[in-house]
């Protein structure tokens, strides 16, 4: 029996007393708002699979981000949608600097300076009409090299525009030794690396397939990670600090806490998880039924995000819950 002086509850009685010892806290700049900004629509358009979250025009992408800064949340992350028939087999309209991510970059940048940290996504996945997140080669399968040397001409095309941090998601080996490279040859040394060290073939993607309009067939299990093979994603996150990576990033976060902490234990770097859309809509979808509370729900997976080790939060309740916190 424990010895009577020690009761936990004492420290529990009042909501100050509980703030006063937290061990783990959430707050507003700890957190990322992803967000979509599509070519030739004239409206925001609604992602069915994700209830709240739209894919932007340029004019209302910047209306939100600016919202989204005021709010006080710490960064934003950028992906972009092309026209159907621009999107061809090597993602051209990624690197084309009048493409629609670049001109959104160049939007945000002009508009909020260094107000926030402006993200985005470096990959292909949206810019090729076979869906990949690389070269496809004559076999259909992703060329490892190929893809690099595109990863390069992205990063180098986001950092001309605005981009603070750019994002290699395409799980290519060495993919983060050739964007530091590339940009510090381009004179883009304060542009920063957020490398996917840790992202698994998930079925919590679902929804941001929708999001993106994803041209993809089959899978990306050749190059996602296994979701049994915890010590192969610490692996990869040593690899990507080695080459460079001044963030590394475990996606999803949910389903992955013990990955989170395990890198988190071992990276000497900021560590990033992405509370996908998949996770996104299993709860959005819980409490439109009245199961559970959202607001609740949304703040405890956020704090044991954090609590695993998550010292930067992508979710795409960034705003409301920054502003639950002011």
């Amino acid at each position: 029996m424990p010895f009577p002086g020690h009761r936990p509850r004492r420290l529990r009685t009042t909501p100050a007393m509980r703030r006063l010892v937290a061990e783990t806290s959430l707050e507003p700049r700890h957190l990322v708002l992803p967000m979509f900004v599509a070519d030739g629509i004239a409206e925001p358009r609604e992602i069915g699979s994700m209830p709240g979250v739209v894919q932007h025009t340029r004019d209302s992408l910047r209306r939100a981000a600016d919202d989204a800064v005021r709010a006080g949340v710490g960064g934003l992350m950028l992906f972009g949608i092309p026209r159907e028939d621009d999107k061809d087999p090597l993602g051209s309209a990624g690197v084309d600097p009048d493409g629609i991510l670049n001109v959104a970059l160049r939007d945000l940048a002009a508009d909020l300076g260094d107000a926030t940290v402006l993200m985005a996504d470096t990959c292909l996945d949206e810019f090729t009409d076979h869906g990949h997140c690389g070269i496809v080669d004559a076999d259909g399968r992703v060329d490892n090299d190929a893809t690099n040397h595109r990863y390069v001409e992205l990063a180098v095309a986001q950092a001309n525009a605005g981009a603070h941090v750019v994002s290699p998601s395409g799980m290519m080996d060495g993919q983060v030794a050739a964007i530091r490279n590339g940009l510090d040859a381009e004179g883009l040394t304060d542009t920063a690396v957020l490398a996917y060290a840790a992202k698994f073939a998930s079925g919590f993607y679902g929804p941001f397939r929708e999001a993106v309009a994803s041209s993809l067939q089959g899978d990306r299990r050749t190059y996602q990670q296994n979701p049994g093979n915890a010590r192969e994603a610490i692996h990869e996150v040593d690899l990507d600090v080695d080459e460079g990576a001044d963030i590394i990033m475990v996606k999803p976060a949910m389903a992955y806490l013990d990955v989170l902490r395990a890198a988190a234990d071992v990276s000497p770097v900021p560590v990033a998880a992405y509370q996908v859309s998949g996770e996104y809509s299993m709860i959005s979808a819980a409490a439109a039924h009245g199961w559970i509370d959202l607001k609740t729900v949304v703040l405890e997976t956020l704090t044991g995000i954090r609590r695993a080790g998550g010292d930067i939060v992508l979710t795409y309740w960034a705003v409301d819950v920054a502003r639950w916190l002011s």
